[in-house]
């Protein structure tokens, strides 16, 4: 169905993105590409796709592959049929039952007479009913526009199908369609994506990194079971190489120290015994060579084994590296920090909710928020910061200190620089010395600390602002997380999870991956 052949590419900046990967898909396989921010799938997928070429290598693609890219925003200038590639059929369609049966329009329908059907039907089953194929993109929210291309895999039926973070911008209940779809589909799939509930329906996993490409088969829980194997492989030579080391060093101290005793002794019976001058001088320069050709041969072992420690140590998981540490001292549980009572809100004189709102937020407690695009999440948390107030009911709000993420990260201020943006939460007067081993600890290297935020990449947008909470003298009492996993790879929003569950205050997030909110142990749901 599918095979590279040492594929690499080179950005037109010159610089070297990934090289030699070889890489086999056979028919009716369902993969996923998997990998750190960076490490090129979504260029891989273009490749594929023919979207992109390859600086070297060969592509052996049996049938041209349906592509479903990720959303920004590029296909808002189209409607939906020009979007979708079928626009020039349709027209044809229309022409011929008009009764124009010119042979340009029969050409172009190509026997298609089911497209409008086909259409329909697609449409119908992503819930995009009341959409026309005549309709601009850029009217669309990011789900419907996912949707729209998810839809065209049923009007085209192609037999290999690839999915750039499909699960992205939909809502639970659209992401349970694109789950059945996956699961009962015959057609070939390689998906990138970071929706472990989707990647556990498929049947391979493919890691891409700086070295290539790496197959498990097995859905992503068993890939997770392989990695912790080979993780812990990895920590025992670590341990292993450090004990080696440390031998190394205590063998080059004892050698030396008995060395120079021996030397010292033999310069004492030599001075005793009344040896020449000139035979003086030259016992003592084949000591001296002696010794040195001692410091050399234990230098190059204990060089040969940091080395090895390095080089085994960069192969850790960023997350084993990392260290967090939030400051929950001033947090206390059971705390009532919010009460609604009876609220509503409305926009042009129509409530936002059919029913009014009542419940209480305490101190401790993990909270989801759901409910469909449009449903009031965001007017909710609003409500909660003191940014709006309620037109019907009445709210209390426990004096508190709130820190609301967005999927953007966008507490962070784009024109400062790393370090700067780390000293802006400093508020208990840290030195500079410590913002940096703060910084260290979040895998911000000196060579970062002068990078702007502008440049981060969503991970490292997370991680500084991470980086920042536990800078601040005082943690938040309540952290709102809205959509925090969109813009992130896997390990990073595995990063996220371990960071949230050291953290002791009110949690309230709004998420559409349900492994995230199991993950955070969310003890309740309040429903919009």
């Amino acid at each position: 169905m599918l095979t590279l052949q040492n594929i690499s590419y080179t950005h037109p900046n010159k610089d070297l993105l990934f090289s030699d990967i070889n890489l086999a898909v056979n028919n009716h396989e369902k993969t996923t590409l998997i990998g750190n921010n960076g490490v090129g799938k979504s260029t891989l997928l273009k490749i594929i796709a023919g979207e992109l070429q390859p600086t070297n290598g060969q592509i052996c693609v049996e049938i041209e592959p349906y592509y479903v890219p990720q959303i920004f925003g590029q296909f808002n200038h189209l409607t939906i049929a020009q979007a979708l590639r079928i626009e020039d059929k349709l027209n044809a369609l229309k022409e011929i039952l008009k009764g124009n049966t010119s042979e340009e329009n029969f050409n172009l329908l190509n026997d298609d007479w089911t497209i409008e059907d086909r259409c329909t039907e697609a449409l119908s089953y992503w819930q995009l009913n009341d959409l026309d194929l005549s309709q601009k993109m850029e009217a669309l929210s990011g789900g419907q526009k996912t949707k729209v291309f998810l839809a065209g895999i049923s009007i085209h039926q192609p037999e290999l199908i690839l999915l750039d973070e499909p699960s992205n911008h939909l809502d639970i209940a659209s992401r349970q369609l694109l789950y059945d779809f996956v699961q009962n589909t015959k057609s070939t799939l390689i998906i990138v994506s970071h929706d472990r509930k989707l990647l556990n329906l498929l049947t391979s996993v493919c890691e891409l990194n700086k070295n290539g490409i790496k197959a498990y088969g097995g859905n992503y829980d068993f890939y997770k079971e392989q990695k912790q194997i080979e993780n812990n492989a990895l920590s025992q030579d670590i341990q292993s190489k450090e004990k080696a080391l440390r031998k190394a060093k205590e063998k080059e101290r004892e050698t030396m120290e008995r060395q120079q005793k021996l030397d010292s002794r033999g310069k004492g019976k030599q001075e005793k015994s009344g040896v020449a001058r000139i035979m003086m001088n030259t016992l003592r320069n084949n000591a001296e060579n002696s010794t040195s050709k001692l410091k050399s041969v234990h230098a190059e072992k204990i060089g040969g084994l940091s080395q090895d420690l390095q080089e085994l140590r960069s192969s850790l998981p960023d997350i084993d590296k990392m260290k967090f540490g939030f400051d929950n001292s001033a947090l206390h549980k059971g705390k009532v920090l919010f009460t609604a009572t009876d609220i509503n809100f409305g926009y042009d004189n129509k409530p936002l909710w059919k029913n009014n709102l009542a419940f209480q937020m305490t101190s401790g407690e993990r909270i989801a928020l759901k409910g469909k695009n449009g449903s009031g999440k965001t007017t909710l948390i609003n409500l909660i910061l003191g940014n709006l107030e309620p037109q019907t009911g009445t709210i209390y709000r426990a004096d508190n200190k709130s820190v609301y993420i967005d999927q953007d990260y966008s507490l962070l201020d784009n024109t400062l620089k790393v370090y700067e943006q780390a000293q802006q939460f400093n508020s208990s007067a840290l030195q500079e010395h410590e913002i940096k081993i703060r910084l260290t600890r979040f895998l911000f290297t000196k060579n970062d600390w002068d990078k702007p935020c502008i440049a981060l990449s969503g991970g490292e947008r997370m991680r500084l602002l991470l980086c920042c909470l536990t800078i601040n003298s005082k943690s938040p009492d309540i952290i709102i997380l809205d959509e925090p996993t969109n813009n992130l790879d896997i390990q990073n929003v595995e990063i996220l999870t371990m960071a949230i569950n050291e953290y002791r205050g009110t949690l309230i997030v709004v998420s559409h991956d349900e492994t995230f909110l199991e993950q955070v142990n969310v003890e309740r749901t309040i429903e919009l």
